[in-house]
């Protein structure tokens, strides 16, 4: 699991709104389509890097009203969104191999988003080494992989995803992983994307090696999707709430000196106030279960669009059946 500060574009898009003249070599657009809200945040420059934190790179947030699709023309048309803007983030050759990397640990359920998306996608690698002349034209050799975490493997993930780069040299690398949300109304209600690869474990304070292009040697594309909420996160939400609040009268000092702090301010205050007990407590959506699975599925058919060309929902279920 590794954290993005809360969802990435429309933090960043609030920073400009308030700094705008301040930060150069940042660019913003934002587009709304089929019900669903995109922002497009482009760090283009080493001064912008360093300003906004940052690397190097696109950054795109697909904010959604409602998770609880399955099926339909809403469910078909995010699924398309995701893969267009994948496909805009990862330009590829027809034939190119690509790793799709699913990480978590598929026994914690919030922590299983990489794995149950890998279970969802085509896999065709072996299928276009074996039996070429089955194959549709448009379909590319994808492959992947869930590599666990370390207390069920012994090895790092990057050790384990580097092996397997070495092994079969793919021309660029999906990385899917749960993120630590920084906003509770961002739990599960949008998918992230970016081109600068990903450091597993940061969400929950357990920093491992990135995964980027850096440490591959090929591009690596993260995709992430809001799971769980810490305790501080939550009571800094809720102190927001309360500061703002008409209704509020007790602790109104207390509210009005919060509401003059900024976001990471609050968040940095309240994580040291915390008890040491509550310093790791991570909250998940008690209906979890089901919102990973309709997420997951999201993500994998967004990707399985992006991979290959010409392909119906019909042809993705021939394939996954």
């Amino acid at each position: 699991m590794y954290q993005t500060r809360t969802d990435l574009a429309l933090e960043i898009h609030e920073m400009l709104t308030e700094a705008a003249e301040e930060i150069s070599g940042v660019t913003l657009k934002q587009e709304e389509k089929e019900g669903a809200k995109i922002s497009r945040v482009h760090i283009e420059t080493l001064r912008a890097q360093a300003k906004m934190g940052k690397p190097i790179g696109h950054y795109i947030t697909i904010e959604f009203p409602d998770m609880n699709i399955a099926e339909g023309e809403e469910y078909e048309a995010l699924c398309r969104i995701v893969g267009k803007e994948l496909q805009a983030l990862l330009p590829l050759k027809d034939k190119a191999n690509v790793l799709v990397v699913g990480l978590g640990n598929w026994n914690i359920t919030p922590d299983s988003l990489g794995p149950k998306a890998i279970s969802k996608l085509m896999v065709t690698r072996h299928l276009l080494q074996y039996i070429p002349d089955q194959i549709d034209e448009g379909i590319r050799p994808v492959c992947a992989i869930s590599p666990g975490v370390l207390g069920i493997t012994g090895m790092e993930t990057s050790e384990i995803i580097k092996g397997v780069t070495n092994a079969i040299k793919p021309d660029a690398i999906i990385v899917i992983d749960a993120l630590a949300a920084r906003s509770m109304d961002r739990i599960s209600t949008t998918i992230q994307l970016c081109d600068t690869g990903i450091s597993p474990g940061a969400g929950v304070g357990n920093q491992r090696k990135a995964l980027d292009k850096s440490s591959l040697g090929v591009p690596v594309i993260a995709i992430g999707v809001p799971t769980v909420i810490d305790a501080a996160t939550i009571t800094a939400d809720t102190l927001q709430m309360a500061a703002q609040s008409e209704e509020v009268e007790a602790n109104q000092e207390l509210c009005e000196a919060l509401s003059k702090m900024d976001e990471e301010e609050q968040y940095s205050m309240l994580r040291a106030a915390l008890p040491e007990s509550l310093n790791g407590f991570i909250v998940t959506p008690k209906d979890v279960d089901l919102l990973i699975d309709r997420v997951a599925q999201v993500v994998a058919n967004g990707i399985n669009l992006a991979m290959h060309k010409n392909i119906s929902f019909q042809d993705i279920a021939a394939y996954t059946s």
